[in-house]
């Protein structure tokens, strides 16, 4: 009997969420793997796995590359415009049986009418440019499921994360590293709001099982799914865990999001339209599709992991003395107005 080994082909292949996916399915006896991308990023890849050197975003040059080769399963991590995904549809429409899109669970409406999240709702965040182009590129692909019958699968993730960080509801434009440094050295964080926004928060390797699941699978075709731990925390509860984890007192200083919104706006479209809403999400879809999906790592044996690696890779600790300072004069300045306000915005009895 022949059995053929099917193609797999990522666009991407070395970020965050692929990194992992990359290394799971490598294991397979099933699949060749191909990765698509620029080869500029320094990351281990499986030896078995082969590199396309292509700039996708140069269709032409990646038409030529790609004539005459088909795939059984095409994944993409890198379309975050919908100019991107229709140039995808032209290159993959038929020579892919498949084709998974990595959306983002931002995409649903903000705030939440309900905080229990599912496939089926409806779409709409006008806060954050990322989550309407995501929305965007969703409509182009459901487009063409409906009109050309391109064989598309979309994923929702919720906030993904690895051994090479630890995601904070506030941190620096360089990372989590100088939160990280302020804990160690004894300093209040800023937290966002009161902390007890919900979150879901996934460790990479987990994501992965779920997403490998999907690969060549009929049933997934036509379908959305969410891919993400069923551990859910506040922000609060994930920072204390990562104090914990080094041993120190965790200082919050809780300042409200409108206000950090307003004094830095950069940082408003990630806070106002995703990280102060709490959220739960429905997994049960992703769990009859991939029965082999079981998150296992939890949030604080994923921050042990991490803090392992970044104490040992001095690239991964980028310092940031402006924000440093920014939080530090942010806490002093809001410390006085509250010294005001109790002086003068006294409560009447």
């Amino acid at each position: 009997m022949f059995n053929r080994k099917r193609k797999l082909l990522l666009i991407g292949g070395t970020g965050t969420i692929s990194t992992a996916i990359t290394r799971l399915i490598a294991k397979s006896e099933e699949w060749d793997v191909y990765l698509l991308n620029r080869g500029l990023r320094k990351v281990e890849i499986p030896e078995n796995v082969k590199v396309i050197k292509c700039d996708i975003s140069n269709e032409e040059e990646a038409a030529k590359i790609l004539d005459g080769m088909t795939f059984d399963c095409v994944g993409e991590f890198i379309g975050f415009k919908p100019e991107q995904v229709e140039r995808d549809i032209r290159l993959f429409a038929g020579r892919t049986k498949q084709y998974i899109y990595i959306s983002s669970a931002a995409a649903y409406h903000t705030p939440p009418s309900r905080p229990f999240m599912t496939e089926g709702m409806m779409l709409k965040n006008n806060g954050w440019g990322y989550a309407i182009d995501k929305i965007k590129c969703e409509e182009v692909l459901t487009k063409a499921f409906r009109e050309i019958d391109f064989p598309v699968t979309i994923v929702r993730p919720a906030h993904t994360y690895c051994e090479k960080m630890i995601p904070f509801c506030l941190e620096s434009p360089k990372g989590s590293w100088p939160v990280i440094k302020r804990m160690i050295e004894g300093k209040p964080i800023i937290m966002p709001g009161d902390g007890s926004s919900l979150w879901a928060i996934t460790f990479n390797e987990d994501f992965a099982k779920g997403y490998v699941g999907l690969i060549g699978n009929d049933h997934a075709i036509g379908e959305t799914v969410h891919i993400m731990s069923d551990e859910v925390l506040s922000w609060d509860q994930m920072a204390q865990a990562v104090a914990d984890a080094l041993g120190v007192e965790y200082k919050p200083y809780y300042i409200p999001t409108d206000v950090i919104a307003a004094l830095a706006p950069e940082m408003s479209e990630g806070l106002n339209g995703d990280k102060r809403h709490s959220v739960i999400y429905d997994i049960s879809k992703i769990k009859k599709l991939s029965p082999g999906f079981c998150p296992n790592i939890t949030w604080r044996t994923g921050v042990q992991r991490a803090l392992a690696v970044i104490m040992e890779d001095p690239s991964l600790r980028q310092e940031d003395p402006e924000f440093d300072q920014w939080c530090d004069t942010m806490i002093e300045i809001y410390d006085q107005a509250l010294e005001i306000a109790k002086q003068k915005c006294v409560f009447p009895k």
